[in-house]
């Protein structure tokens, strides 16, 4: 059940960085910077929570993207080679606040698309 629950969460986050890097790649005043935002931060948190489910932790009582990433390095030191320092929603709940610069909003999606390229690397996810 965990197990399925996490390849669902999986599934969603490849998704949304699809769609995040579908956006970026639109001309600059065509790109709506908050799609690319919201998607980006949706992978980065399906991806922690799935990583999370698929090791037997419900992730429910983690709240920030912040204490995800933490539980996830406890469980997996190589998570440590992930950067989430320019996440700027990772200590809040998820909040587009942050979404409007451009530069920001790359931020957010090489974080997401680094997460996706470590979890294929260490075959979490395939």
């Amino acid at each position: 059940m965990m197990k399925d629950k996490a390849n669902k969460l999986f599934t969603d986050a490849t998704k949304k960085l699809n769609e995040a890097n579908k956006e970026l790649f639109k001309p600059k005043e065509d790109l709506v910077t908050y799609m690319v935002c919201k998607n980006a931060q949706f992978a980065i948190e399906n991806y922690l929570k799935g990583f999370l489910l698929q090791n037997g932790v419900n992730p429910a009582k983690y709240k920030t993207v912040e204490s995800l990433y933490q539980q996830c390095i406890k469980l997996n030191k190589k998570f440590e080679e992930v950067d989430i320092s320019d996440f700027y929603c990772k200590s809040n709940d998820i909040d587009s606040r942050y979404c409007n610069e451009v530069s920001k909003v790359s931020n957010c999606f090489d974080i997401a698309d680094n997460l996706d390229t470590f979890l294929r690397r260490e075959k979490i996810i395939s």
